[in-house]
């Protein structure tokens, strides 16, 4: 994998590096967060940050792993490196959006690993958790720019609205994207 020009590199081309580096180790990993609404906005939404929650045993690795490609640790689970804008930061995990932890993550494969991060679905689902629980309005602005750029299942995302008590949140998702 191609190191990234650090100083220019959005959230995909960080996320590739690092995860594949990652990967490489032994270490699968799940992007969440704002980041993946970032790529899938294709980076008309800009997060900063790569949210990861790690799927291995083997945790025990990362701070080296990252060190050799350039990341300091600066607290418990935050990395950054000095010449990239884009922080990484370990979640705790399993990747859940509200009380479902039943996440099936998407992947994309590159230089021969598995590199899992959000379906269009579950990053629509969880910007709408901010927009529900954290009144959030840019959040469901994020899950507009996803679901306008990419098929979503809809009765997922309704039912998910329904059972976290807000199932005005999912109209107000298909308003915002009539009027994109």
């Amino acid at each position: 994998m191609k190191t990234p020009h650090w100083k220019n590199a959005d959230e995909l081309e960080v996320w590739k590096f690092v995860a594949c580096h990652l990967a490489k180790n032994g270490i699968d990993t799940v992007l969440v967060g704002g980041a993946v609404c970032a790529i899938y906005s294709e980076g008309i939404y800009k997060s900063g940050d790569l949210d990861l929650v790690s799927r291995s045993l083997m945790d025990h690795k990362i701070p080296d792993i990252l060190k050799s490609i350039g990341f300091e640790k600066k607290s418990g689970r935050h990395y950054e490196h000095p010449e990239c804008r884009i922080f990484v930061e370990f979640v705790t995990g399993p990747p859940g959006i509200g009380d479902d932890i039943d996440i099936k993550p998407d992947h994309l494969k590159v230089d021969g690993n598995k590199l899992y991060l959000y379906s269009p679905t579950d990053c629509i689902r969880d910007r709408l958790a901010s927009y529900i629980h954290f009144k959030a309005r840019e959040c469901l602005d994020q899950a507009a720019l996803v679901a306008k750029k990419h098929p979503f299942n809809h009765s997922k995302v309704k039912a998910w609205c329904e059972a976290e008590g807000a199932p005005d949140a999912f109209d107000d998702l298909m308003e915002k994207i009539k009027k994109m």
